[in-house]
């Protein structure tokens, strides 16, 4: 349990520190662009090339879009990681939750960007994508990653519990938790907010419906034994979203600047 405090703390603490990076980043990128406009510097592009089109590609996506983009390449690579089977005991051990095995804290982690089925991660990252403009619009891109990477800890967490209670011990992976995270949050700050099925799309709900359907699944999952999903992944992951959303933002990133301050000391060499 402590080292989910850990873990979390450095998560905020991490993101925190991005936030403050790029703004300094966007405040010297401002001020060398009105550098250049004042001595008449003119950048000269390589207007047809592919980088030109990758960068126009990429300078239409939403922020969400952006930071999902990052997260759902990760996934990919460790999805790609388990095909080569040379690596797969290594895979077993560092990118899969066992509450049995004795690597147990860095598992945690890594299992949240580990998939060994396609229609896992695409089904994960599909969810993701979805929401991911709606939670950045609402939380910032800083903040966001923060709680995903926290929801995703505090889903593993959840699922050792419930094996080490019931003494179901067995591996589990996937992004459901930290997703689930989002969810929450975002079913839980505009509960009105109309969604849909991808495959039935002339069927809709409301995002307050819809969260509790799934909370209502999860905890019979729970309470029943049903062994398709992680529910008690789901359920903790879901939990922590639609606690952070009311809570734990005011809690914790509203509270960063005392942290943010020292950082900015750090970063001036001491100097007040």
């Amino acid at each position: 349990m402590y080292t989910i405090f850990q873990f979390t703390g450095c998560s905020f603490a991490g993101c925190a520190i991005w936030q403050y990076e790029g703004m300094l980043a966007q405040a010297r990128s401002f001020r060398k662009r009105a550098q250049d406009m004042y001595e008449d510097h003119i950048p000269r592009y390589k207007y047809g090339s592919f980088r030109q089109r990758v960068n126009a590609f990429w300078n239409r996506l939403s922020e969400g879009q952006k930071v999902a983009a990052g997260i759902i390449g990760l996934n990919t690579l460790v999805f790609l990681a388990w095909r080569v089977p040379h690596i797969q005991p290594v895979m077993t051990k560092w990118f899969c939750s066992n509450p049995a095995s004795k690597a147990m804290c860095l598992p945690m982690v890594l299992s949240c960007f580990s998939h060994f089925s396609l229609w896992h991660i695409m089904a994960n990252m599909y969810v993701l994508w979805s929401f991911s403009t709606s939670i950045v619009n609402i939380l910032g891109k800083e903040q966001f990653l923060a709680m995903y990477l926290s929801g995703g800890v505090i889903s593993s967490m959840s699922s050792y519990l419930l094996k080490t209670t019931v003494r179901r011990p067995g591996l589990s992976l996937g992004a459901s938790g930290a997703i689930m995270a989002v969810l929450g949050a975002v079913c839980t700050q505009v509960p009105n907010a109309s969604l849909a099925i991808i495959f039935l799309p002339m069927f809709t709900f409301t995002a307050g419906s819809a969260i509790k359907v799934v909370l209502a699944m999860d905890t019979a999952g729970v309470i029943l034994g049903w062994k398709l999903f992680d529910h008690a992944a789901h359920l903790g992951g879901c939990l922590f979203g639609i606690w952070y959303i009311k809570y734990g933002s005011d809690l914790i990133w509203r509270n960063r600047e005392p942290f943010v301050s020292k950082w900015h000391q750090f970063r001036q060499g001491g100097r007040r």
